[in-house]
């Protein structure tokens, strides 16, 4: 199907807030009311006491990279044209942990990446992104 994106999940009317606000470079978690914990990727309920007691809630943009992988080849558009990339897991500030891509690691060389490191959130066309903090 040519045309088809696969880096951008199809906004629903759930998601579309979401979506809309990384559009405009602001990253949003959602928090539970019942128990406190916020989570990521959005959901409409806690994952951890099942509560519907959700609400938005904006991000620091603040992560430290948990672990990545260097992507050297994938066939699927627009990811080719990216490689090599890092797809990664973050913790954030505020408690979730969340798959990404770590941009702007090049400019430190592939060995500078560790686990720890402390990122700060980016967009790229509307999908959050993280760069090593400097």
């Amino acid at each position: 199907m040519s045309g088809t994106r696969y880096d951008v999940p199809e906004a629903d009317a759930f998601t579309r807030p979401y979506w809309d606000a990384a559009a405009a470079g602001r990253l949003l978690i959602r928090r539970c009311g019942a128990c406190g914990r916020a989570h990521h990727y959005p959901r409409e309920f806690c994952p951890y006491c099942w509560s519907e007691d959700v609400e938005w809630e904006r991000a620091s943009g603040r992560a430290v990279l948990y672990t990545w992988s260097v992507v050297h080849r994938n066939d699927l558009p627009p990811f080719g044209q990216r490689t090599p990339y890092v797809a990664a897991v973050v913790d954030l500030a505020e408690g979730p942990r969340m798959m990404t891509e770590v941009v702007g690691w090049g400019e430190q060389g592939e060995r500078e990446l560790r686990a720890g490191m402390e990122l700060e959130g980016a967009f790229r066309e509307g999908v959050p992104v993280f760069r090593p903090r400097v």
